[in-house]
This record gives C-alpha cells, structure tokens and sequence, in this order.
C-alpha cells in the first residue's frame, strides 16, 4: 500500500469574542499554546501557536462607532463570542484547482482573497447560513 500526503489539513479556527484578553489568558497560560506573529489586518486580535503554527486566531469583536470621525470602537450586539470559521489547508495546485471545479460544478459561490504578507491565496464559502469554510494555499503552489 503506498502512503501519501493528505490532500488537505486542519489549519486554523478563528474565534471573534469581546474579550479576547481572557481567551488568550486561557489559551497561552492554561493550555499552553503560545502568542506569535500576527499580520497587521484592520481587527484588533492574538494568534496563538502550537508546535510552531498558527491554530487558533483571537479577534476581538468591535465596530467603529457610526460617527465617520471617530476612531473609537463599541462592541456589536449579540453573542459575546463565536468560532467564526475554520480553515482548511490545501497542499497541492491540482487540489486547489479540483476544489474550485467542484465549487463552480455545484454552483457554489465563493470569494477569492490573498493576504500579500502571508503570501497565501485564500477562498472563502459558506455551504449554510452562519457557516463560513476558508480553505488556503501557499500561493508558491499556483505560480
């Protein structure tokens, strides 16, 4: 029997709470994950390692005030906190391209988005309300 590589791995879970100093408290002090580099998107959040990858992103839920003048945030009604997504990691170009094959055979939609400091080409769907999938792809593989 031969051994291969998965297709795809678990990459991350992104959790949005009002207090993400008390989930990083848990996560980093607790159970022992550790608080590492970060790119500079427009939210204001943690990520938290594990054996060297990013696994679990904090992002604190805010919204700018509806003044356009004002930089100071409020918290967004509902929930104080939810798993936002979880994200699947592609490994391989032929995987990526079957995967958007199959999105567009089920008329599925999806939104492409790249992240230039991860260098990363990512793709959102939501398959149900309220369910967000992001699946990733170092963009070395599609060059």
């Amino acid at each position: 029997m031969v051994c291969c590589k998965p297709i795809m791995h678990l990459d991350h879970i992104a959790i949005v709470a009002s207090d993400c100093a008390s989930l990083r408290h848990f996560f980093v002090d607790i159970a022992g994950l550790t608080e590492g580099r970060r790119p500079p998107f427009g939210s204001v959040g943690h990520w938290l390692y594990l054996d060297g990858r990013a696994v679990l992103h904090l992002i604190q839920r805010t919204v700018r005030d509806t003044d356009p003048d004002s930089v100071s945030c409020r918290e967004r009604p509902g929930p104080p906190a939810r798993i936002d997504h979880l994200a699947l990691r592609v490994e391989h170009a032929g995987h990526w391209q079957a995967l958007l094959a199959r999105l567009r055979e089920h008329r599925m939609p999806y939104l492409l988005s790249g992240h230039r400091a991860q260098q990363e080409q990512q793709l959102f769907v939501t398959p149900v309300p309220d369910v967000t999938v992001e699946f990733v792809i170092e963009a070395r593989h599609l060059a």
